[in-house]
């Protein structure tokens, strides 16, 4: 993803050809996911993906997660298994749940370095990150996956791609005594090409991991969320993925659906989609949708 190829030769974790593909639906029946992820034409993976329903304080709570590693895996991978951990036993989930995230990415990223102390490599990643906990989708994000969402048939980004050409991010990194030039792409430090990152030792001085955090409210004009590596950003517009999966109720065929479609594209990177459709129910129980639900709303995803 963000390192030079110098850098990225011998790192990372090899793959077979075989995407890995898989959804599901909450116990409530609220939303449905899929998930789609793929090296591509890479010949290793340094993309992560979580999917989580779990229950806190009796309100069902889905986590989604895409980390797309550089360096090697290892930061993507222990970002996987640590983030969601860390939110859900933060005292402060329910009642203030931006907090808890923006303690959470931070704590995660502490101990990724603690437990890397004796690695001379240092391999960082990226999250883009959607929490629905009530009628509340929270969004966090570090680096440059993408959170894209559908409402009342339109495209909106719901995060920011950290860009160290930013003028803010560029502001922040120089404040902090880097610096960013370019090779090949804009680059902290002339390695880096995302701004914000989990790990990444030796530039942490300038790589943050505080995370950007958008709420939406979840009501009846939210259709979907589409959170994707930089695999398929690179080579699809967020209205063309939009417009793409609007018509496709099964989560993980639209997944796949964007998955394959950046890789005809000729994305030359690992691919990680992930797809969560708001189901008619919520809606009704938001009291948001006045409409009964008809008999066909129950085959969704």
């Amino acid at each position: 993803m963000g390192y030079l190829n110098s850098v990225l030769s011998s790192s990372g974790t090899p793959v077979d050809d075989a995407p890995v593909t898989g959804g599901g639906l909450s116990q409530n029946g609220k939303f449905s996911y899929g998930y789609a992820s793929s090296a591509g034409k890479r010949s290793s993976m340094e993309d992560f993906y979580e999917t989580r329903i779990d229950g806190v304080d009796g309100e069902v709570v889905g986590l989604f997660g895409v980390f797309d590693g550089h360096g090697g895996a290892r930061a993507a991978e222990y970002v996987k298994q640590n983030l969601f951990s860390n939110l859900i036993s933060h005292p402060k989930f329910i009642s203030d749940t931006k907090s808890a995230i923006a303690d959470a990415y931070n704590h995660t990223d502490s101990e990724f370095l603690k437990s890397e102390s004796n690695q001379n490599r240092d391999a960082g990643s990226t999250a883009s990150t959607a929490i629905l906990v009530g009628d509340r989708l929270l969004v966090a994000n570090v680096g440059d996956s993408r959170a894209v969402i559908c409402r009342g048939g339109n495209a909106i980004a719901v995060s920011r791609d950290h860009k160290p050409d930013q003028t803010d991010e560029r502001q922040r990194i120089e404040e902090a005594g880097g610096f960013v030039m370019w090779a090949g792409t804009w680059r902290v430090g002339g390695v880096l090409a995302v701004s914000r990152a989990f790990g990444d030792r030796l530039l942490k001085q300038y790589v943050v991991a505080d995370p950007e955090i958008q709420e939406e409210v979840i009501d009846s004009s939210l259709e979907f969320l589409i959170l994707a590596s930089d695999g398929l950003w690179d080579v699809v517009t967020n209205e063309e993925a939009v417009s793409m999966i609007k018509s496709i109720d099964d989560p993980e065929e639209a997944a796949k659906r964007l998955m394959q479609e950046a890789y005809q594209r000729g994305s030359a990177d690992n691919i990680t989609c992930v797809v969560v459709r708001f189901l008619a129910n919520w809606r009704e129980s938001a009291h948001i949708d006045q409409r009964k639900g008809g008999p066909g709303n129950s085959n969704s995803g």
